[in-house]
């Protein structure tokens, strides 16, 4: 199973920005390949772990375009994916 989370509003663009991660239901792995007519999933690719702990996940995406990454950290009620300062070369 894939644990997954929603970015309702996008990805953040820069490291001063923060966005809602909301957890929802697992993804079967096949979900890893899947896009349909109507819309391109934007999580293909990979992801490498950098650093976890028990409220925060450092992680790089490395999607079709390029590699970014992000650090998901979950606060008292919900999770914030932030962009962190520190990117791929």
């Amino acid at each position: 199973m894939l644990r997954s989370w929603a970015v309702p509003r996008g990805l953040p663009d820069s490291s001063a920005q923060n966005r809602l991660a909301v957890a929802v239901p697992d993804h079967d792995l096949d979900h890893l390949t899947y896009e349909d007519e109507d819309k391109s999933i934007a999580d293909i690719g990979w992801w490498e772990e950098h650093d976890r702990n028990d409220r925060r996940i450092v992680f790089t995406l490395h999607g079709r375009r390029n590699a970014v990454r992000y650090a998901l950290i979950q606060t008292s009620t919900d999770w914030l994916l932030h962009r962190t300062k520190e990117q791929p070369a």
